[in-house]
């Protein structure tokens, strides 16, 4: 029997926990029986004395085991169970691409995404933005979608992981979230109660991206792959580049659009291309897909010609409940914004993006995110033709297209995306878009 307060001393004093105290924290997060204040404390305990990896393996298992973990093996799948994680960013489009393309690659995709908070956007937000879309299908429906179209793309139920719901909201008042243990465990218990093979995580890097720095960007990637595979889940990582947008676009309506135009080759933005084409080989190589990244690529870029990831995509939005014909016709279902207006350069000279979080808050400001998670989202605006690092402007032209729902909004836009770019006199050297890949 252990005593919860003694648990939180023993943390306070730069202990190390055993796997069966925080069993025993956790499965009193999940019950109820550890109060707020004893949860706040042994988060700021952590938070100061850090955990070690077998500290952080059992955290995470046991937060996977406070609710229900899929099981997928009843359903005798034909592949591998696979899926990736994004830390967040603007214009991060890149799970609409890739669950369909996987799939279409003889992987099963089952993709439980979150909202967007702050100045990063959510995966879910941008699928509310098609009409009769349903983000909280049953668990029966989920199963279904997943067998038989290969990829769904839904909403955490209560069921997955209840206790990182719980600890992840007193973390949040408490000043405890930027701790690289327990944002491994909220990952990953998560992605491990979704049951499955192989995860690849995206660790964004640069001033757009959730972790300050790249040394702390390079610290999640590899506790997470540590712990992910210290769990028996195979993870690696890519640290991909968030100094400017991903995609030239940012806002939901908008990335449909643009994961639309991306699938069915209408347009596909080189950075956003390399990106997808990197965390999908890799994904298809850890669950056995592909011998090779070079092999993984070739089926990547056949399913995207052929039309078969495009499909995919189209089946998985109709199962799900949405238009059946989202592909044909994005006009006839993606809402507009009414005022579309650019945003000039005010100089001549090479674009470079002072800061890609301004960018996302330009578009929360329009109303396309969240500052609070009751907030509601207007799907309908956001920014296009967002201009390149290092690309050559002329004063007056746009460095931006913003869509608005009031010439007040768009007004003020425009002032944040000048704001956020800077226009030097000599080109800055362009960033690798990928840095650096951890593997086990």
């Amino acid at each position: 029997m252990f005593l919860t307060q003694e648990i939180i001393r023993k943390k306070r004093d730069k202990g190390v926990l055993s796997a069966e105290e925080i069993a025993f924290f956790v499965r009193g997060i999940t019950d109820g029986s550890v109060s707020e204040g004893q949860i706040a404390a042994l988060g700021m305990a952590v938070f100061f004395n850090d955990m070690n990896m077998d500290e952080r393996v059992a955290f995470t298992l046991a937060m996977r085991d406070s609710g229900q973990v899929l099981d997928w093996r009843s359903l005798n799948l034909p592949g591998p169970v696979l899926d990736k994680h994004s830390t967040g960013g603007v214009g991060d489009v890149v799970s609409l691409l890739l669950g369909p393309m996987i799939a279409a690659c003889g992987g099963y995709v089952p993709m439980i995404s979150g909202r967007g908070l702050g100045h990063t956007g959510g995966t879910l937000d941008k699928f509310d933005a098609i009409p009769g879309y349903c983000t909280v299908p049953d668990n029966e429906l989920f199963r279904k979608v997943v067998q038989e179209v290969g990829v769904a793309i839904i909403g955490q139920t209560a069921q997955l992981a209840p206790a990182d719901k719980r600890f992840y909201s007193i973390r949040d008042v408490t000043a405890t979230v930027e701790s690289v243990a327990m944002i491994t465990g909220s990952i990953l218990s998560k992605k491990l109660s979704a049951g499955l093979d192989a995860l690849v995580m995206d660790v964004k890097v640069g001033s757009g991206a959730f972790m300050p720095t790249y040394d702390k960007s390079v610290e999640l990637a590899e506790s997470i792959v540590a712990v992910g595979n210290g769990a028996g889940m195979q993870t690696s990582a890519l640290l991909t580049d968030m100094n400017e947008s991903l995609a030239p676009y940012a806002g939901n309506a908008l990335e449909v659009r643009g994961a639309i135009d991306y699938l069915t080759g209408r347009s596909r933005p080189a950075r956003l291309h390399e990106v997808t084409l990197a965390l999908c080989a890799e994904m298809l190589v850890l669950g056995g897909l592909a011998a090779s990244e070079a092999e993984a690529r070739v089926q990547l870029e056949a399913v995207l010609a052929s039309g078969a990831a495009a499909e995919r995509f189209s089946r998985m939005v109709s199962a799900l409940g949405g238009p059946a014909d989202l592909i044909e016709n994005p006009d006839q279902h993606l809402e507009r914004a009414p005022f579309v207006v650019p945003a000039p350069a005010l100089a001549a000279g090479f674009a470079h993006v002072r800061d890609c979080r301004a960018i996302g808050l330009a578009v929360v400001s329009l109303g396309g995110g969240r500052r609070r998670p009751s907030d509601a989202i207007d799907f309908a605006v956001g920014l296009t033709d967002l201009v390149g690092l290092g690309e050559q402007v002329a004063v007056g032209q746009p460095l931006a297209i913003v869509h608005a729902r009031t010439q007040a909004a768009a007004q003020q836009a425009v002032k944040e995306i000048q704001a956020a770019y800077e226009i030097s006199a000599v080109a800055l050297t362009a960033r690798p878009v990928i840095y650096r890949t951890i593997r086990p």
